[in-house]
């Protein structure tokens, strides 16, 4: 492959899971090692992020909350992969999601161009969580990519040896990425040389 002209896109994935084996952080770092030299992919843990707090909220946010903000704010576009947890997104997201949705209006999610994607062992893959994350992203103000659904059903059985194995899966979540990617320049972050 030729060695990029230009600096790579910058793309931050965040898991909807903090367990030490989850399945949505396996795919994001699978997937991670997947992507041409033209884009990274960060991926930022949740497990130090405190529940949202009114109080600690401001100019000296928590350490792992200015981490977060800090994180989204300087990347290109966000990644979401997400388990369902009793046909929703998990607590862990949302409480990420609520503390880098302020400032209110003025977040480092304000016009982030972002891609949904959720996994689980179920046959639905997760894809009714996918509707309060598309809301949440939006009201801060992010851009949720319209596209087909990425909902990886049965991921249990598609991951082995702690990656992602699936050709299928794979490719069609490199697709998504693309039109992430689309996006992106789309809203002028990275314009094409």
């Amino acid at each position: 492959m030729k060695k990029a002209s230009h600096s790579p896109i910058q793309l931050l994935g965040i898991s909807g899971s903090i367990r030490r084996e989850s399945y949505n952080s396996t795919v994001l770092q699978t997937i991670a090692k997947l992507l041409s030299e033209e884009l990274e992919l960060q991926i930022f843990p949740l497990n130090d992020i405190p529940l949202y707090n009114a109080d600690l909220d401001g100019d000296s946010p928590p350490d792992a909350v200015r981490a977060l903000k800090s994180s989204i704010e300087h990347s290109d576009g966000l990644i979401i992969c997400s388990p369902e947890y009793n046909y929703g997104m998990p607590g862990v997201l949302k409480n990420a999601l609520d503390w880098a949705s302020r400032p209110n209006f003025q977040s480092p999610l304000k016009g982030k161009p972002a891609l949904i994607m959720t996994a689980s062992p179920g046959t639905a893959g997760g894809v009714r969580a996918q509707y309060q994350i598309r809301e949440v992203l939006s009201a801060a103000l992010a851009r949720p990519i319209a596209r087909q659904h990425v909902a990886i059903a049965q991921v249990n059985q598609k991951i082995v040896d702690g990656k992602l194995t699936d050709e299928t899966t794979i490719n069609f979540v490199l697709k998504a990425i693309e039109d992430l990617i689309g996006e992106v320049r789309l809203v002028g972050k990275r314009l094409p040389k």
